[in-house]
């Protein structure tokens, strides 16, 4: 269980977190919800769809991309973020590594921070999620996303991820945020190779043991595109199919997704056999 200013997030099934990115340059959806209205919309949407969070960034975190200040950040942020919150009840994240724009963020109606520095790129970040008693996504990513596709390179990936991931959920507790308001993720396509990306959904479980609840994103990323010979992120829905039901299949229990009713019909089977 997640608690949440918009009320508790049960965890006894896979919660589905909608993704709505207010950036111009996004790989995916680049430029889409930059306008609230349009945001506030196919939020909606998601949550008719069944989405039970959403998560709203401003920039881009994609393979190449260059760092967005925190004022230019918070411009586009902030209007969707209301517009968005004006629209739906569900819990939503603001994805930033800005202590600065999360703290804003906070005060206009989000609900849990997703931090894919792991609270690294700024030391404000983790006593910020404490005093205001919200949950952090801890996310590993080796490099910055300007440069981690570079040249990932790990001894053993599943074990430095989930070790790293561990001490970072340390860290959090020990700035003051609660065991249960932790959740982390292993940062799927974030300084990792197809074959690094592979070994972490089939070894999933070796984080989830780690007590924590885990969210995974996979939704249209490159490795699935190359998997299917380089395939556009709009061609990618059966491949993130498939690595959405192995994610659950490992204990996975928040899935960060773009198409959310493909997802729930995805997640509704993976479930079943799961629970056989």
């Amino acid at each position: 269980m997640l608690h949440t200013r918009s009320g508790p997030l049960a965890l006894d099934r896979v919660a589905l977190v909608g993704i709505l990115n207010a950036t111009p340059d996004s790989f995916s959806d680049g430029g889409r919800h930059l306008d609230p209205a349009r945001a506030a919309d196919a939020a909606a949407e998601m949550v008719a769809a069944g989405a039970r969070v959403l998560d709203l960034g401003a920039e881009s975190t994609r393979p190449g991309a260059t760092p967005v200040a925190a004022g230019e950040e918070r411009r586009r942020l902030l209007p969707v973020l209301d517009a968005v919150r004006a629209a739906v009840r569900v819990p939503i994240s603001v994805d930033t590594t800005k202590a600065e724009v999360a703290r804003a963020a906070l005060d206009a109606g989000a609900d849990i921070v997703n931090d894919v520095s792991a609270g690294r790129a700024d030391a404000a970040m983790l006593p910020l999620c404490a005093r205001e008693r919200v949950p952090v996504v801890l996310m590993h990513m080796q490099g910055t996303p300007a440069t981690m596709q570079a040249a990932p390179c790990y001894a053993d990936v599943v074990a430095e991820v989930t070790a790293f991931l561990g001490a970072r959920a340390r860290a959090g507790e020990e700035a003051g945020v609660a065991r249960d308001a932790i959740v982390l993720d292993p940062g799927i396509g974030f300084g990792k190779t197809v074959a690094h990306n592979l070994s972490l959904l089939a070894d999933l479980d070796s984080l989830v043991a780690l007590g924590y609840p885990v969210l995974v994103g996979v939704s249209r990323k490159g490795f699935i595109g190359q998997l299917l010979g380089g395939r556009p992120p709009a061609d990618r829905l059966l491949g993130t199919a498939a690595a959405l039901a192995l994610a659950v299949a490992h204990g996975a229990q928040l899935l960060r997704v773009h198409g959310v009713a493909a997802a729930r019909d995805v997640v509704a089977v993976a479930e079943a056999v799961a629970r056989r």
